[in-house]
């Protein structure tokens, strides 16, 4: 084939794109034998059927269940066993999308932690026997029988000015973001074009109708000039171009980008939504310092803000008493909120960078005692640079947003006494006794266990994204997650 003919194949930059054609072409043909296709390296063959591929990408479909090796880590692929593929291989959602659309992503992105998107809303219902077990081993959490409370009155937060005035001496900047879809529109990996411009439509509604501090301006990714795109860069307000390597492009959702996504910020640049990512919009609310309740504040506004949208339009938002919030990944149901802050923790960080391998290990453990993750410079379990983490909550299903965001706000000023009592001259070990504790007395049990690591889902979640382990004094964005 033709250099031309090779770019017109839908999988072309998975395939490796020019460099590849470059390096394995003989007098400017390329013979396709040569080039092993990832997306066809577990089995299963491109669907020519499926009216949802598009110029760009073509879904693959499965006669059998995927060829899963050593290498693929997803919960999808320890939960689809070749009895459950049988009894869903046939099933479709009431807008077309497959169990071969849902585990495309896990079986072509194989270090994936999640490995299985829905389509559309209709999806956790006729695919609940492939998501529920996922659901348990990422969340703890049994979709089954739980209801998910929600909750987005900031007026119920206790944030003392005592609070307030010790996070704004450790913590640098503060996030909360989640995700929002809007019902009756298929989700990004499985979205048509019409799809998509009707949710940009939508949310395009929602930012004119904003004002005061929310007040600002949408800019179509595609539509950008050079200065408002390199503004946008500076900021890191953009979010990650598709890769092999993330969820969009194995689920299908980057098809046809960037038509219809975009971003919006306000003049502050404290509120951001990204539309038609991931999710058909995700909401970042941030500002410097450690003012929880005001960062809270605005995001429920925006969610607030959206919803109403919705119902102007006739539908509302993706939401069950069961699953609470529904998106596009497992990973961000119930409130799919993460609450963050930057926080200067140098006492610990020091610990981090020594030679003892228990002490090393002492801020990950001290912060899951109160359901928290700490990411260093190079992600989880790695120093900081300045000795600012992120540190953000673990838990997203089961709990309220006012429910997590106080225990954000309680597990971080515990960390902060502990990091205080280290600078004046404490121990590791006598930080271990405070947790130890407070254990014993948690359960009233003298023989509590020493401290150790929190349960993590079944297999080891994703390494963050650059933007998510950022350690930078600015208030940018948590990036997609690539579960």
């Amino acid at each position: 084939m033709s250099q031309e003919e090779v770019q017109n194949l839908p999988q072309f930059t998975i395939l490796g794109g020019e460099a590849k054609f470059t390096e394995l072409a003989e007098d400017g043909k390329l013979d396709l034998s040569k080039i092993e296709d990832p997306y066809l390296k577990y089995g299963g063959a491109y669907d020519e059927a499926d009216p949802k591929n598009s110029s760009d990408f073509k879904y693959v479909k499965f006669d059998t269940v995927p060829t899963f090796t050593d290498d693929h880590k997803s919960l999808m692929s320890k939960v689809l066993t070749p009895e459950l593929f049988e009894k869903l291989k046939d099933v479709k959602s009431d807008k077309g999308y497959t169990l071969s659309n849902a585990i495309m992503t896990g079986t072509v992105t194989p270090h994936l932690g999640v490995g299985a998107t829905a389509g559309d809303e209709n999806c956790w219902e006729v695919f609940k026997d492939l998501f529920y077990p996922i659901i348990e081993g990422w969340h703890g959490y049994d979709a089954a029988t739980q209801e998910h409370p929600v909750d987005l009155d900031p007026s119920k937060l206790v944030f003392s000015e005592e609070t307030k005035e010790l996070f704004n001496k450790y913590v640098v900047s503060t996030r909360v973001r989640a995700a929002r879809n809007i019902s009756g529109y298929s989700l990004p990996c499985g979205a048509t074009s019409e799809d998509r411009a009707e949710v940009e439509k939508i949310l395009q509604q929602t930012f004119a109708g904003l004002e005061g501090e929310l007040k600002g301006t949408y800019y179509p990714l595609g539509g950008m000039t050079d200065e408002q795109r390199d503004f946008l860069l500076q900021r890191g307000f953009l979010f990650q171009i598709p890769s092999a390597k993330n969820l969009l492009t194995g689920a299908g959702a980057a098809r046809s980008w960037p038509e219809n996504r975009g971003i919006f910020h306000n003049a502050e640049q404290t509120a951001l939504c990204w539309v038609n990512e991931e999710d058909h919009c995700r909401i970042i609310s941030m500002e410097l310092g450690g003012n929880i309740p005001s960062v809270f504040s605005r995001f429920c506004s925006l969610s607030g803000a959206i919803e109403e949208s919705a119902q102007k339009n006739g539908t509302k938002l993706m939401r069950n008493k069961n699953l609470g919030f529904m998106g596009t990944c497992p990973s961000n149901l119930g409130t799919g909120l993460r609450a963050s802050v930057m926080i200067k923790l140098n006492e610990f960080n020091k610990l981090m960078e020594g030679d003892n391998q228990a002490d090393k290990e002492l801020l990950d453990q001290v912060c899951s005692r109160y359901d928290l993750q700490p990411r260093g410079s190079a992600g989880e379990h790695s120093p900081a640079v300045g000795g600012k983490f992120d540190v953000s909550n673990k838990q997203r299903l089961g709990f309220s947003e006012v429910q997590l965001v106080q225990k954000m706000i309680d597990g971080v000023s515990k960390v902060i006494e502990l990091e205080e009592m280290l600078a004046a001259g404490k121990t590791p070990d006598d930080i271990r006794a405070v947790i130890d504790k407070e254990k014993i007395e948690e359960t009233g049990s003298a023989a509590a266990e020493p401290v150790v690591e929190a349960a993590q889902p079944i297999v080891e979640a994703p390494v963050a994204s650059q933007a998510e382990a950022t350690t930078e004094d600015t208030t940018e964005p948590a990036a997609q997650n690539d579960a």
